[in-house]
């Protein structure tokens, strides 16, 4: 069930009303409600699946319990493993099975052998890279001692398939999310008004911005041989945007339901486009998945805190990974080690720290300086996701170096006016909504005849700008 349907405009009040009006009394009918329409969410893309997430939450359930109560430690370690394989078995199953098998018939070819790979013809599930990671962080974390158990089966199974962000996140942590199915919540005006106007923003971003560039940056992709090099820029550049209004609009939308039923999730974008180095990027970027990485590979690695030779190792481990989590494709391994080839100056000049405040606080534009970093990171940032886009490294290659060798002006086919003015309006606002995030930007207007008038102008927008074809998410396929 997409967010940006019919299907899902029908779904969230029926389901807000019951919660609040025919569960309200009782904590564990409230979660098992909420594990039963949320398995109703997952299984509207296909039921068969439900299984897979059913034995993959039944696996950590009972890999938590026995790390709790083993006496060895080579006891804990076996239910540990059991976690992590199983969780990873799956993944690699579905998501990178036919990869390696080509891979390999592809090594052989270039050694002078024959190889026939045999693949699978399956379906990968939706969401399975983010309920796998979610799941095995709270295996980790009972390990580590860092949470306790969980005793409560109902609360676990609704914890991984927590509809919101069940199928592109945040990749919530369990000690952050799991303790949220165990207090009885109380709906607040604050915190459903909250909830209203970040998808109310998300649903903007997906269906106005990302999916009118969408159209733009597929012909473009499509058809690059024979475009002008403003053109491919162009695709480049919009893409960017698309992707990011696309997955930030995901997230918003997610927080913001997942507001609505009374709980809180991780913020997952904070404006990265306005970075002004590639460090301060990926702190901004995809937030939930890099501290992931941070904390369960860069960290247990050594991190920063070993000889430099190991340092840059970490980094191109990490980012590879990083890219490698994304799809089964050289393009995105290649796409993960360029963005550590982008990190590891800074690194090792001791750099990576130097912006971790808001750029231009407390002004009301950046300064020269500021603005070209700025300019910097972002065109270093387009050009990497020219791999992410690519649909082989061939094409990446040869897109890119179009750019250089076709013509720079041509017969351009360029955006409709109307798009590049809301683009432009949809910048203003995330700038202006730097510092606390937009909504709570829109919530600092004094007059409320000014909120409304916004709420409604955007209303508005979306119904006469915005893309109903009912497009799935970009990450939906990751």
């Amino acid at each position: 069930m997409l967010f940006n349907s019919l299907e899902f405009a029908l779904f969230l009040p029926t389901v807000f009303l019951l919660y609040w009006f025919v569960f309200q009394k009782n904590l564990k009918s409230r979660n098992f409600f909420l594990l039963l329409i949320s398995y109703l969410f997952y299984g509207w893309w296909d039921w068969r699946f439900l299984s897979l997430i059913a034995f993959s939450s039944t696996v950590d359930f009972v890999a938590g319990q026995q790390i709790e109560i083993s006496n060895t430690k080579i006891r804990r370690k076996l239910f540990l493993w059991l976690s992590i394989c199983t969780n990873l078995g799956f993944l690699g199953l579905f998501k990178y099975f036919n990869f390696f098998a080509e891979s390999f018939a592809d090594l052989m070819y270039m050694i002078g052998l024959q190889a026939n790979p045999w693949s699978l013809n399956i379906i990968l599930p939706v969401g399975i890279s983010f309920y796998t990671f979610q799941t095995m962080s709270y295996t980790i974390d009972v390990y580590r001692g860092q949470m306790k158990v969980e005793k409560d089966l109902i609360a676990f199974f609704a914890y991984v398939s927590f509809f919101p962000q069940l199928v592109a996140g945040p990749i919530e942590r369990a000690v952050n999310l799991l303790p949220q199915f165990k207090v009885k919540h109380d709906f607040t005006y604050e915190q459903g008004a909250k909830g209203a106007r970040l998808i109310l923003w998300g649903l903007f971003k997906k269906v106005v911005i990302a999916d009118n560039c969408a159209v733009f940056v597929n012909e473009i992709f499509a058809n690059y041989q024979g475009a002008s090099g403003l053109e491919l820029m162009l695709g480049a550049v919009f893409f960017a945007f698309q992707i990011y209004g696309d997955f930030s609009g995901y997230s918003d939308i997610a927080i913001g339901t997942a507001k609505l039923f009374g709980f809180n999730l991780m913020t997952n974008f904070r404006t990265p486009y306005f970075s002004r180095d590639m460090a301060e990027f990926w702190r901004r970027w995809h937030i939930s998945l890099s501290t992931w990485f941070r904390d369960y590979i860069y960290i247990p690695l050594g991190g920063s805190r070993v000889g430099k030779g190991r340092a840059v190792f970490n980094v191109f481990v990490v980012f590879a990974i990083s890219g490698f989590w994304h799809g089964a494709n050289w393009t995105f391994i290649i796409w993960g080690v360029l963005n550590a080839v982008y990190f590891l100056p800074l690194l090792l000049m001791g750099k990576n720290r130097a912006n971790t405040n808001t750029v231009a606080e407390e002004k009301v534009l950046p300064s020269f300086s500021e603005l070209w970093q700025i300019a910097n990171t972002f065109a270093l940032t387009c050009l990497a996701w020219v791999f992410f886009r690519a649909e082989g490294v061939t094409v990446a290659y040869d897109y890119i170096r179009a750019i250089f060798h076709n013509d720079l002006f041509g017969s351009n086919n360029l955006l409709d006016a109307d798009v590049i003015f809301l683009i432009i309006i949809w910048i203003i606002i995330e700038w202006q909504g730097r510092h606390l995030g937009v909504d709570e930007y829109i919530k600092s207007f004094n007059k409320p005849i000014i909120r409304y008038l916004f709420y409604y102008l955007f209303v508005l927008i979306i119904f006469l700008y915005g893309m109903f074809n009912e497009s799935e998410f970009i990450y939906f396929q990751f």
